[in-house]
């Protein structure tokens, strides 16, 4: 490989002392590091440039995180829901537009009763999964998608 082209020097790695040795790396194996979004020159002032932007996205990435951090942890505790995969069982998800401009997940009954009994074998009379699951197909509870044998992933999802 003679060229390496990257977009800008932030995409060539997330952390600065990362990006400084992929440069320096490349470089003593003759190969060439162009940045698309700027020519990387040989002067110092240019390596200057490179390191101030590397910083820079560097600073920039740890303030995205810590926002979107403190944004869900903010959303949280005002009881705003997020999309899961689907609703956890036990749980019906109702969206925006059903909820009346806010998103929730409600409680269904009889699906919250089997996870309590659920936790209950697990937790209080330390049986396995797969003993629950023989309970539950014995009962005769049925699973959210209506079959009447319980397997091992929807009581381990619980």
């Amino acid at each position: 490989m003679d060229r390496l082209s990257i977009h800008a020097p932030d995409r060539l790695a997330r952390t600065y002392a990362y990006q400084v040795l992929l440069v320096d790396e490349c470089r003593r194996a003759g190969v060439e590091v162009v940045f698309l979004n700027r020519a990387l020159g040989q002067s110092p002032e240019d390596d200057l440039l490179l390191q101030v932007q590397g910083m820079i996205a560097e600073y920039e990435r740890a303030k995205i995180i810590e926002r979107h951090r403190r944004g869900k942890r903010h959303a949280a505790r005002a009881g705003a829901v997020h999309v899961l995969s689907g609703a956890p069982y036990g749980y019906r998800y109702v969206s925006q537009y059903e909820g009346g401009g806010q998103a929730r997940y409600d409680i269904i009954p009889d699906e919250a009763r089997l996870v309590r009994q659920v936790f209950d074998w697990v937790g209080r009379d330390r049986l396995t999964i797969g003993e629950v699951c023989r309970r539950l197909t014995r009962a005769g509870e049925v699973t959210r998608t209506g079959k009447r044998v319980w397997d091992r992933s929807v009581v381990w999802g619980m």
